[in-house]
């Protein structure tokens, strides 16, 4: 019986070998160098032979001011992506689902998706385009119908880059996930709204009392993967973007920039290994808390 079986999926457990090198040897062969984390690497002797320095290299985070910040910085960005990337996405899904035309909604769709595929060099440059300090167009077009004249030096000013780092991650990103939580709009069947309509709900009614409680099993699995990469950064966002000045490091630093530049400037692999574990660490014990937590409110929409 059992032999049978095995024979009748055997197509199919060969097609899973491609999939499961590809684990092993991307995501779990690599684990070994975790080792890294804890150890003074000096690479003469190599990494297994390189003597242990036990926790040294994670109480240098907790240490650093520099680091401090990065991690400050990674954790409260992450927050503000999650709620304000979240609600202008289903906003902008709710609004698509809301048009009448449908060439509308298909040219929409195109255009919306187009920053998200750009090059984060690319958005750099266009980011720049807007602030360059001499020939930006908001130095020479917007600040002066405020009465500004002078200008602001936008790379030397760090209290500005909170908002304009928010602004450019929403600006490249709410595309995918506003389509995302579109097609779950069109999925919800429409005999609802048409009872909701029968019943006298405006359309502001049938969005509340209908598309959003649909949006619901969406709206968690994107936050509980928002939440898992709290302590991940768009490396791209945080370096590129701000032009590396170390003038704005005290609001552009992020653990992974914080990570570059120590591997970058100190060349120090143990402690640039021991961030990254620290990252994935609490990356995983989040995902599992908030899991948990849905769970007892909604066992239906957790994950697991």
């Amino acid at each position: 019986m059992r032999r049978r079986k095995f024979l009748r999926y055997l197509p199919l457990y060969l097609m899973l070998i491609p999939g499961a090198a590809y684990l092993i040897i991307n995501n779990y062969l690599p684990m070994a160098g975790l080792v890294i984390a804890f150890k003074k690497v000096n690479f003469s002797l190599g990494i297994f032979q390189s003597p242990w320095c036990g926790l040294s290299n994670f109480k240098y985070l907790f240490s650093n001011d520099d680091a401090l910040i990065a991690i400050r910085n990674t954790i409260l960005y992450n927050l503000g992506f999650i709620v304000f990337g979240n609600l202008l996405a289903i906003i902008v899904a709710i609004a698509l689902d809301c048009a009448r035309s449908k060439f509308f909604k298909n040219v929409s769709q195109v255009i919306f998706l187009v920053p998200f595929l750009l090059s984060t060099v690319i958005v750099s440059y266009i980011v720049f385009a807007f602030l360059s300090p001499t020939n930006g167009f908001i130095n020479n077009s917007i600040l002066p119908l405020f009465g500004i004249e002078n200008g602001i030096k936008w790379y030397n000013e760090a209290k500005y880059w909170p908002v304009i780092l928010t602004v450019v991650y929403l600006w490249m990103s709410f595309g995918y996930s506003s389509i995302l939580y579109y097609s779950t709009i069109i999925g919800i069947d429409k005999s609802y709204y048409e009872a909701a309509g029968v019943d006298g709900a405006s359309t502001w009614q049938q969005i509340i009392h209908v598309t959003i409680p649909s949006l619901k099993p969406t709206i968690i699995t994107l936050v509980l993967l928002g939440v898992g990469r709290i302590c991940y950064s768009d490396f791209g966002l945080f370096y590129q973007i701000p032009q590396h000045s170390g003038l704005l490091y005290s609001t552009t630093q992020t653990i992974d920039t914080f990570v570059y530049r120590a591997l970058l400037e100190l060349n120090d692999v143990g402690r640039s290994s021991a961030a990254g574990f620290l990252q994935s660490l609490i990356g995983f014990v989040l995902v599992l808390g908030a899991n948990w937590l849905v769970s007892k409110l909604d066992k239906e929409s957790a994950l697991f």
